[in-house]
């Protein structure tokens, strides 16, 4: 995993971190993807699960479908996602079978990650694709991010619950 990152690495992830923070606005857990290709954005998403009653709509899947419709092929070669939480088992898998070339993302992720946090599932030697992947871009920024959400997820809670004074 390199941390060789290019301007153009940085721009599209700000672009994935500003939409991260649309998703947070509508309470959802703020992780945004964007997929470019050629330097030009071509799919991009926040995770939506709650606000689209779908378990499958993360972040990457979003911003994958986006493509693929615009594309009219589900396949998505020659594309990088840059996406500002490591991406889970679901969302590998399906980076997998879109031919995604390359994947940049910010923060790991040490429960659900599954490229180097939780599982390393490009190494399985299952799959008949890989790409390739680089974290750490900008993961400070994200991570706060997203540690922020969940401690004002769980004050909350504990407001609601009556535990707070």
């Amino acid at each position: 995993m390199s941390n060789d990152f290019t301007a153009q690495d940085v721009a599209f992830m700000q672009r994935a971190l500003t939409l991260a923070r649309e998703g947070e606005q509508l309470g959802e857990v703020p992780v945004g993807a964007v997929l470019v290709r050629e330097g030009e954005i071509v799919g991009e998403g926040f995770n939506a699960p709650i606000s689209r009653h779908d378990p499958t709509a993360h972040a990457e899947v979003v911003a994958l479908r986006e493509a693929a419709a615009k594309a009219g092929n589900y396949r998505l070669d020659n594309t990088t996602l840059y996406v500002t939480l490591e991406p889970c088992t679901m969302c590998v898998g399906a980076l997998v079978h879109a031919r995604v070339a390359r994947v940049v993302f910010a923060a790991s992720e040490p429960k659900a990650g599954s490229l180097v946090s939780a599982r390393r599932q490009l190494d399985s030697g299952y799959y008949n694709h890989v790409f390739r992947f680089q974290g750490g871009l900008l993961a400070e920024e994200a991570g706060a991010m997203l540690s922020d959400f969940f401690r004002r997820r769980r004050a909350a809670q504990k407001s609601v619950n009556g535990n707070e004074p």
